[in-house]
């Protein structure tokens, strides 16, 4: 029987590969039909904006191999190169209160990990900014706001990550088997409570939100609001503008926290009924429950992995299978959430079947509450302006896309644009 260090390393081969292969196919196939825009789209898209789609999507495609050895050569160093046992031994010696205070120093070595991959892995971020971005005209951020936006993120994450992961390691120890049970609850609570406060709360910290002042536009969003019958907290618009020209929209919140967001930048790119369709959309999301479904699948895979994780970590193969000695449950949490997506890979295609079926589904909606074809020039437009690639290779998208290909998307919407509203798919 191949013991566990074999079974993980041939999972990590196979799953590295397999992401190395799909993105080598991805920047070939967008390569090969660089100078041939989808029929569809023939006469919307001129021929130099579909060429720098595909040169945008291979610059970043590039970037992405870079980011694809770092990601294995770290995963590689914290488990089976022993990584994370010297940083065990390393925390454990500068607040050298391992045996007396294993809390403190189980959260010293998660947020560690933290810390070091997040550090390793800025000179990218950094690059996809201010070259990437930059060459192909989106980015607007500065070097000063983007280490301002750095210094927030990594202070809140510590600020909410620090006591989160304290009260899980307490649990863990005092809670005797069950501990999992009791971790999901705190786990479900502290999701639900992030999305309700995140509207007025987190997403202010980094942006600014003010209320939709063009009242004609505001009265036609009013209105589409009563037809769905969707009630929400106000309709704001988002400075996007300061770091980058992409335009977007969506919807945030829980009860009465609820909230619609528009992009400045996506309000100056789009006419109104367009906006309209864009938010039919959004609402969709919402009437088909969407959100909620996402959040319950969300909480029964968790329940499957903690008690996966309960199994785990009295095994002490386990620990020494991933390079580690030291059997805390920190050093538990930490391998667990290293090794998982090396075995969960190979499903991806399944959570982005679930995402794009969600994506269908609002679009239908739209098509019943407004004109499809208002949504169709929405999205056509956003793919030009945003220079998002037309010609994605097909299994990439498999694994990786959230939403439907562009042609797949626009054929749909033409499809009900042809059918009486009344037999539109919409279920609400």
């Amino acid at each position: 029987m191949p013991s566990f260090q074999s079974v993980f390393l041939a999972a990590f081969c196979i799953a590295f590969g397999l992401k190395l292969w799909l993105l080598l196919r991805q920047m070939r196939h967008v390569w090969l039909h660089r100078d041939t825009p989808p029929a569809a789209f023939a006469a919307s898209i001129p021929l130099e904006e579909h060429r720098k789609a595909a040169a945008y999507t291979l610059a970043k495609a590039r970037v992405g191999l870079l980011g694809l050895a770092l990601e294995g050569v770290l995963l590689y160093w914290f488990t089976l190169g022993g990584g994370l046992q010297w940083l065990h031994d390393s925390i454990s010696g500068v607040v050298s209160v391992a045996d007396s205070q294993p809390l403190l120093a189980g959260v010293g070595l998660l947020l560690g990990l933290t810390l070091i991959g997040g550090a390793l892995e800025l000179p990218l971020d950094f690059y996809r900014q201010f070259r990437i971005e930059s060459r192909f005209g989106f980015n607007r951020q500065t070097p000063a706001g983007f280490l301002a936006d750095l210094l927030k993120q990594t202070l809140l994450g510590a600020a909410l990550g620090g006591p989160l992961i304290l009260l899980v390691l307490w649990l863990m120890g005092i809670m005797g088997a069950s501990w999992w049970l009791w971790v999901w609850a705190v786990w479900m609570v502290f999701n639900l409570l992030i999305l309700t406060v995140y509207p007025t709360v987190i997403a202010p910290l980094f942006n600014k939100f003010t209320p939709l002042a063009d009242e004609n536009l505001k009265q036609r969003i009013e209105a589409l609001l009563a037809r769905a019958g969707f009630h929400a907290s106000g309709v704001f618009v988002m400075d996007g503008s300061r770091r980058s020209s992409h335009g977007n929209a969506y919807f945030t919140g829980l009860g009465k926290n609820k909230r619609i967001v528009f992009y400045d930048t996506l309000l100056s790119q789009l006419g109104p009924e367009q906006i309209e369709a864009v938010l039919a959309h959004e609402l969709g999301h919402f009437k088909r429950r969407h959100i909620v479904k996402r959040i319950a699948l969300m909480f029964i895979l968790s329940l499957v992995m903690l008690g996966l994780l309960a199994a785990l970590k009295e095994a002490s193969w386990f620990y020494s299978g991933l390079g580690v000695a030291s059997q805390t449950d920190a050093t538990a949490l930490a391998l667990f959430f290293l090794a998982l997506p090396v075995f969960m890979f190979p499903l991806s295609p399944l959570m982005s079947l679930f995402s794009r079926k969600h994506e269908f589904e609002a679009d239908a909606f739209a098509a019943q509450l407004t004109q499809p074809g208002h949504l169709i020039s929405a999205l056509v437009r956003m793919y030009r302006d945003n220079a998002a690639t037309l010609t994605p290779d097909p299994i990439y998208s498999l694994f990786y896309d959230s939403h439907p290909k562009a042609a797949e998307r626009i054929g749909k919407l033409e499809s009900y644009a042809t059918q009486p509203r009344d037999l539109r798919p919409i279920q609400v």
